[in-house]
């Protein structure tokens, strides 16, 4: 046995502040910032349907400055999920296992989450679509970069980002410490709900349905489960799926997924 296996368990006290650092410094701070930005999109003159929002915007009208910021925010915004490696990390094998990961079973992972695509990716879609014919939506961009030879490779780091980013802290990390402080499961899978619903909220009040019931599903199956590989998987496939075929989808259907004039 090692010192840090005889090192006391955190307080309640340390504990909660801990988990009010490491959202501060991603989905919290996010969440802050969607709650305002739909604030500001319901008071604004233009009505919601009528308003975008645009996932992943140039930072540059200089191509290889554009690239470069755009590497160095997808590298920062891991930040967060370091620190929860760093801080849930064991000794012993599996280093991870607190977030679900043991490296072990990583095709049936893998599988279970292609198929989650199914069940949340369509109905998804469909709840997008009906929103944005009742301005429960504001349009979305997916990919509001320019075409560029690295626009795809940035586009898929992109989805991976939003995958690790997501499901490390919101699954992993906060279903790990919540359950130190002696919460009950769908406490847990209620609560980590919201917060990922609250967090699209820039995206209209539909994006806040369509989250809420997609984090009730991963949390139910996550604490079923307990292995965080599929939803990895599966939140990666969605967004990369979206981010790169949304130009084509645009111009093949443009009165659905075509932006405002």
């Amino acid at each position: 046995m090692t010192d840090a296996d005889l090192s006391p368990a955190p307080s309640r006290s340390r504990l909660w502040w801990e988990i009010a650092i490491v959202l501060a410094l991603g989905l919290g701070q996010s969440a802050v910032y969607a709650i305002v930005q739909l604030a500001y999109r319901l008071t604004d003159e233009t009505p919601l349907a009528d308003q975008t929002a645009t996932l992943n915007p140039s930072r540059s009208d200089r191509e290889i400055f554009d690239l470069i910021y755009q590497v160095l925010s997808i590298g920062f915004s891991l930040v967060p999920v370091l620190l929860v490696c760093f801080l849930l990390w064991q000794t012993s094998r599996p280093h991870l296992g607190r977030l679900g990961l043991d490296g072990t079973k990583i095709a049936a992972d893998a599988g279970r989450g292609a198929l989650l695509v199914l069940a949340i990716g369509i109905p998804g879609l469909g709840l997008y679509l009906v929103g944005r014919a009742t301005g429960l939506f504001v349009a979305v961009d997916p990919a509001g970069l320019d075409a560029h030879w690295w626009t795809v490779p940035i586009l898929l780091l992109a989805a991976a980002r939003a995958s690790l980013q997501e499901e490390f802290v919101v699954l992993g990390y906060l279903f790990a410490r919540l359950k130190q402080l002696g919460w009950g499961p769908w406490t847990i899978i209620l609560t980590t709900s919201l917060l990922r619903a609250s967090y699209h909220l820039y995206q209209g009040p539909g994006a806040f349905i369509g989250n809420f019931a997609m984090g009730l599903l991963f949390g139910w199956l996550f604490q079923r489960s307990g292995r965080l590989m599929p939803f990895l998987v599966a939140h990666f496939l969605i967004d990369a799926t979206v981010f790169v075929g949304y130009p084509w989808a645009a111009a093949t259907w443009p009165d659905l997924f075509g932006l405002p004039g």
